[in-house]
This record gives C-alpha cells, sequence and structure tokens, in this order.
C-alpha cells in the first residue's frame, strides 16, 4: 500500500461521515504529525510511521471488523484530498493541530485528555487540539 493509499483510506475510515471539511482536517493532523520535528511524533516522518504509532487510530488499532483501514475502499475524493494534504494543503482552522478524537457528546474539553494540547476547533463529530508547550517534552 502506498503512502497516498494509506493516507485515503485513513481519512475515509476516521472522517468519512464528516464532509469535505472534517476529512481535510484529518488530512491536516496526519500531515502535521509527519512534518513535525519535536515531541513524540519528531520521531515519525511517514504517514506509514504514524498511521501505525501505537494507540493513534482507531481505524488502525481497534478491533471494528468492518470500520479499518483494511477494509476501507477510498473513492476519488479521498485520493484528492490526501494528495492536497501530500502537496502541502493544510485547514486553517485546524492549523498546526496535532490530535482529534470523538467525546461522543455535545461537548469539547478545553485540554486534550492527556494535557498535551489546547482545543481549536469542532467539526462535525470530532474536537480538534494544538499542541501546548508541555507537548514539546514528550
Amino acid at each position: 500500500m502506498t503512502e497516498l493509499e494509506l493516507l485515503a483510506r485513513l481519512i475515509m475510515c476516521e472522517a468519512g461521515g464528516e464532509g469535505d471539511i472534517g476529512m481535510s482536517a484529518v488530512a491536516t493532523v496526519v500531515m502535521n504529525r509527519v512534518n513535525i520535528t519535536e515531541g513524540e511524533y519528531g520521531r515519525y516522518n511517514t504517514v506509514r510511521d504514524v498511521a501505525y504509532a501505537p494507540r493513534q487510530f482507531e481505524c488502525v488499532t481497534g478491533n471494528h471488523p468492518t470500520q479499518n483501514i483494511w477494509s476501507m475502499n477510498p473513492e476519488w475524493v479521498h485520493y484528492a484530498i490526501a494528495e492536497w494534504a501530500f502537496n502541502g494543503g493544510r485547514l486553517g482552522m485546524v492549523g498546526n493541530g496535532l490530535w482529534f478524537f470523538n467525546p461522543y457528546g455535545p461537548e469539547c474539553s478545553y485540554n486534550f485528555p492527556s494535557g498535551v494540547g489546547v482545543f481549536m476547533a469542532r467539526l462535525g463529530d470530532h474536537c480538534f487540539y494544538a499542541p501546548t508547550s508541555s507537548y514539546y517534552k514528550t
């Protein structure tokens, strides 16, 4: 599987029901993790490294038989967003965000659960977080 296909599958699996904005936000987070040189993610420099890092993406680490990257059949839109992200495209409202998660409720907490991120935006079902200074010590 190529890096582009892996990103397209990850986009579809993590945010396929969130529209172009939600899928672009997820692509932004993944590529931000690929490109950051400091903190925990500084040691990951490919989409594959980021996707398979321990405990990062439910679609990779979860045990759901149909909602995982291997069962996804990406369409042109998923590839287009993945290519956009590979070419430097970033969704401004997510900025330098490194995390997202679904709180399964109406509220996003101000701090990312591990305390290394601060709330930036809610897009659809997902809350997005940017790194704080404590992230850079990870």
